[in-house]
């Protein structure tokens, strides 16, 4: 499977290349090639600093000769006023790679910031937040380390490493008890140590998944419960497996599903509910 900063560099350098095209003309019309400069990261909104090290990658990936000094980390809180961090080298490498830089961290330190909103709500409780797959289409790894910096846990992060079987694949399938069976077989003779989660619906459905899945399914989602239904849900289950409650959940009413004892709460809405938050890049003269 491809590394994190695999998967870092492969977007670094089509987003670069989508930005510059066949030259940054603003910069090559007025600025000469050699020029030396610095620049520093300014916070101008309060929140959680996520992207640094994003920032720094783009940065080496572009010139492994621009100096980059750290002021601040991914996870600290920041205060407008504050600077996040110093660099020094090429001009031509600090404009090229500013919009680049604060698209990255503007948006990371938005989701980073909504994520401890909701982790700090959870602190004195057993349930932990996770993100889901409603992301932004080819920028998901950095969203989903946004939510790791804010301090939640990442979900799954694609279609590949885990199988959850939601209403439309049980649905296709013909059924929950079918549908675990042929994820198992699968499982078995495919990929081996892939876990299977199952989303229900009903009562009726952890039943089943508690009749069937034994030894196959490690976690049940409970889509759309209230906090009285996931109560119910969970003296069924009666901690045989792990336990997610989905749909609906946000700042407002997340104590009152966390209260049930739940072991995890997914909310798409850390990352498509975040605002970016405002960083600027300025020239040092």
């Amino acid at each position: 499977m491809t590394s994190f900063h695999q998967q870092l560099r492969i977007l670094i350098e089509a987003a670069l290349k989508e930005d510059i095209g066949d030259g940054d003309h603003s910069t090559l019309s007025c600025i000469p090639f050699a020029e030396q400069g610095k620049a520093v990261l300014r916070i101008k909104q309060q929140g959680v600093l996520a992207g640094v090290e994003v920032a720094q990658q783009i940065l080496m990936i572009k010139d492994p000769e621009v100096e980059f000094t750290s002021i601040k980390k991914d996870g600290d809180a920041m205060l407008p006023g504050e600077q996040a961090f110093e660099i020094e080298g090429s001009v031509h490498t600090i404009l090229q790679c500013e919009r680049l830089l604060l698209n990255c961290m503007q948006r990371m330190s938005g989701i980073a910031t909504l994520t401890a909103k909701y982790v700090n709500l959870l602190e004195d409780h057993h349930t932990r937040i996770l993100d889901t797959r409603k992301t932004t289409p080819n920028f998901r790894l950095l969203e989903k380390e946004a939510v790791r910096i804010g301090g939640g846990t990442n979900h799954r992060f694609g279609l590949y490493d885990m199988i959850m079987l939601k209403d439309n694949h049980i649905d296709y399938c013909g059924g929950i008890e079918r549908a675990i069976g042929k994820a198992y077989e699968y499982v078995r003779s495919v990929k081996p140590n892939l876990k299977i989660e199952v989303e229900v619906r009903t009562l009726e459905d952890v039943e089943k998944v508690m009749a069937t899945g034994k030894g196959r399914v490690f976690r049940i989602m409970l889509d759309n419960f209230t906090p009285a239904q996931i109560r119910d849900a969970l003296r069924v289950i009666k901690g045989n497996f792990e336990t997610e409650a989905s749909g609906g959940i946000n700042l407002e009413n997340i104590i009152s599903y966390a209260d049930t004892g739940v072991d995890y709460i997914s909310a798409g809405a850390l990352i498509h509910q975040a605002q970016s938050l405002d960083l600027s890049l300025k020239a040092v003269k």
